[in-house]
Parts: C-alpha cells; sequence; structure tokens
C-alpha cells in the first residue's frame, strides 16, 4: 500500500513572516516605529496548495473527455446536478452554483440544444422551469463522475475506508455554517433519487432514472 506523506517545514510561515518584517524595518535611531499587526495564526500553506492541486487533477480528469464535446466545466457542473437532481428549479440551480441567470442560460441553452438536458413546465405552476438529464446527458454525468470516483476511490484504497467519514467532515466543515445543512440535505436528497447513495443509475429496459426522453433532442 502506497504511503501520503505530508512533509512539513520547522518553522510556521507566519513566524518567517515576523523575521522578514523586522528585518526589513526602519533603525531604530530614526526613533520608534509602530509594528505592523502580524496574523499570528498558522496560515496552512500547505493545505491550501494542496486543496488547489487536488482541485486541478480532480477536475481535470472530466475536463478532457468534455473539450472533445466542446463543453467545459460550466456545462459539467450543471450536468452533474441536473442528473442528480430530477426535476431540479432553475433558480434551486441558480441558487447552488452561484452564477448569475444569463451565465447560466448560455450553458444550459447548449446543453438542451445538444440533447442532454430537457426543460419541462411544472405541474402546478407553468411558470417553473423544471430540469431533468436526458439519457445522453445521464451517461454523460456518470461517465464523469466516475472518472473523478476513480481517483477517490484509490486515495481511499492507499489510506484505509475509515477516512472516508473524516474526509466527509472535513469538506463539510469547509462550507460556510449558514449554508452547510442546506448543502447536506441536497446531498442526501439527491442520494435518495439514486437509490443506492453513490450517484448510479438504477434504471433497468434503457430507462433514464429520471423519467426524462431518452433520445438527444431535435
Amino acid at each position: 500500500m502506497a504511503d501520503i506523506t505530508i512533509v512539513s517545514t520547522p518553522r510556521s510561515a507566519a513566524a518567517a513572516i515576523e523575521d522578514a518584517q523586522e528585518a526589513a524595518a526602519p533603525d531604530s535611531a530614526q526613533g520608534p516605529v509602530s509594528k505592523p499587526a502580524v496574523e499570528t495564526a498558522e496560515p496552512y500553506f500547505d493545505l491550501i496548495e494542496l486543496l488547489f492541486f487536488a482541485y486541478r487533477d480532480f477536475v481535470g480528469d472530466p475536463d478532457e473527455v468534455l473539450e472533445k464535446l466542446g463543453f467545459g466545466r460550466a456545462h459539467h457542473r450543471v450536468l452533474h446536478f441536473v442528473n442528480r437532481n430530477p426535476g431540479m428549479k432553475v433558480a434551486e440551480l441558480l441558487d447552488v452554483l452561484k452564477i448569475t441567470k444569463q451565465s447560466l442560460g448560455r450553458v444550459l441553452k447548449q446543453l438542451i440544444d445538444e440533447g442532454y438536458v430537457v426543460q419541462k413546465a411544472g405541474a402546478n405552476d407553468r411558470r417553473q422551469r423544471l430540469l431533468y438529464a436526458t439519457a445522453a446527458g445521464e451517461a454523460l454525468a456518470t461517465k464523469l463522475a466516475g472518472l473523478q470516483a476513480l481517483r477517490i476511490k484509490r486515495v481511499l484504497a492507499e489510506l484505509g475506508p475509515d477516512i472516508r467519514e473524516t474526509a466527509r467532515r472535513f469538506l463539510a466543515g469547509m462550507i460556510d455554517p449558514q449554508d452547510r445543512e442546506r448543502v447536506l440535505r441536497l446531498i442526501a436528497r439527491a442520494d435518495s433519487f439514486s437509490g443506492n447513495g453513490n450517484g448510479q443509475s438504477s434504471g433497468q429496459n434503457g430507462a433514464s432514472q429520471n423519467g426524462a426522453p431518452q433520445d438527444k433532442m431535435s
């Protein structure tokens, strides 16, 4: 089993910043100089940079597939959440992604035009726009998620399955407290749609798991 080793520096980055500021300070003969306040908490540069590189490679796997289709990461995010949440309202998707209606409109139009997403009016409120992945959209979303799942599976195999709950707690803790419960409910709801908690389709006989049309839109 491969080991994942995190190398730590012997001194904190905060201490190094203090040393640099002291060296650059004017000579005391020129009179007292007020020392600027320095954040004494550890800045966690190692974790900041590891998060950056981990995300870079995590999204890089699907990027290669998306590029061949003329799609980008925005298309991936929209398709992922629509596939995981059949019947999702456009307003809810906007809230999840934190993007403008104009930005979503461009991406959503392309996914609809190319037959990966279909839009329906609400049964009780015809003004509502409900989104569903088609069979083609579900297949693409599952393929992209599978690439990312392979990377996660490899790391869990190296560190042990018990680390999964720790990772979940860490990532959940990174979410703003006022939004955390809503995000966890969204994930739990999406898991209930899939029926098996891993986002894979449980449909049979070629049917889409969300009941959307299976053929690309003309």
